[in-house]
């Protein structure tokens, strides 16, 4: 199960820096000019969970695999791009497949060109959203005209699309994201159908100065204060200090590095954290001598589905989940441990997975 999450921004703020740092690669070319990159770079990156290592350590595991995000580094939006300025509609093609936004705003001064002209980050968002909006409208209305034509010969599907686009469609005109328009739970599949651009949901990275890192600045609390009031989330990172961190071979090196920064943890990680809350994602973990591993699955997800996510033929043969909560895993020492307490439960097909839930699937294919 692969979640995207597609990092995006003007030109020169710092996405394609964020990337390779993120990824600990230079695949992506990061320049001082627009559209350094052209096509979008990929990049798989391990979630940071603490219990994973603690997990594997009691069980004494040979390998340890982390879950992961995947992040598309998007090439950079302009004025315009809704009309087709600067990469225009490749751009937006890219975005469109993507599960989640991570806008990188410029918190920073310097030598290095901003394309407007000055740093402003509340108006960077202004003009990027304007042009994602725009997108959606001019998107809407050529669905209309085909889904009306399908609804007028009985398919429920185009009628249920006409139904919500009535919805969104105001929204929009009022210059509001599609994420604003008031959608049903049981909408939600026909809204992700139509692929709105301003229907993803979106996380703020503010990238600041490297001695800002620890405390952000004013344009960083401006930011904060904006996604606060929209329901979304805000970060603060320096995208050349987590540059410098990515050459660190040595954890001690780059924790002893860290703490000379005032920093607890690389901004990475509040990133990919961030990431993942955005996306409605928990962890569970299988864990034994041979691996110990973390899996992602969405929110509400039943155990077959959990199970579907390590091999279709569990899913299809399920039978029941043996589960232990990560923390009575550690309280009591581990899986033999939980067993002989009487705290391994025996669940279901109805089974909701739990975020830290270990879990031992049996099946019969």
């Amino acid at each position: 199960m692969g979640f995207k999450c597609g990092i995006v921004g003007l030109p020169n703020v710092g996405k394609s820096t964020l990337f390779n740092a993120l990824t600990s690669t230079q695949a992506a070319e990061a320049a001082n000019y627009p559209f350094c990159t052209i096509e979008p770079n990929t990049g798989r990156v391990g979630v940071p969970d603490p219990r994973l290592d603690r997990l594997a350590t009691i069980a004494n595991s040979a390998k340890v695999i982390p879950t992961q995000l995947e992040f598309v580094d998007i090439a950079g939006l302009v004025r315009g791009a809704s009309k087709g300025e600067g990469l225009g509609n490749q751009f937006l093609g890219h975005i469109r497949e993507v599960d989640a936004v991570l806008h990188v705003l410029r918190c920073f001064a310097g030598e290095v060109t901003h394309v407007e002209g000055s740093v402003d980050p509340l108006r960077d968002i202004e003009t990027i959203e304007t042009e994602l909006i725009l997108a959606d409208m001019e998107s809407l209305e050529r669905r209309v005209l085909a889904a009306t034509k399908r609804a007028r010969g009985g398919d429920k599907e185009a009628k249920a699309q006409l139904a919500l686009i009535e919805k969104v469609q105001p929204v929009l005109e009022a210059g509001q994201p599609a994420r604003k328009a008031a959608i049903a739970e049981d909408e939600a599949a026909v809204l992700h159908a139509l692929q709105l651009l301003t229907a993803k949901p979106i996380l703020y990275v503010c990238n600041v100065e490297e001695d800002k890192a620890a405390t952000g600045n004013d344009f960083s609390r401006a930011v904060a204060e904006r996604a606060a009031a929209e329901g979304a989330e805000a970060v603060v990172i320096s995208a050349a200090i987590e540059a410098e961190l990515a050459q660190f071979a040595d954890p001690e090196e780059k924790q002893a590095f860290l703490e000379t920064l005032g920093l607890d943890e690389p901004g990475l990680n509040k990133v990919i954290g961030a990431g993942y809350r955005l996306l409605g994602l928990i962890t569970f973990f299988t864990v034994g001598p041979k691996e110990a591993r973390a899996w992602t699955v969405p929110v509400g997800a039943t155990a077959p589905e959990a199970a579907g996510v390590i091999h279709s033929d569990f899913q299809r043969g399920f039978i029941r989940a043996e589960t232990i909560d990560y923390d009575r895993f550690v309280a009591l020492g581990g899986e033999q441990a939980a067993k002989d307490a009487g705290k391994m439960r025996q669940e279901g097909k109805d089974y909701r997975v739990q975020d830290g839930d270990v879990l031992h699937f049996r099946f019969n294919v």
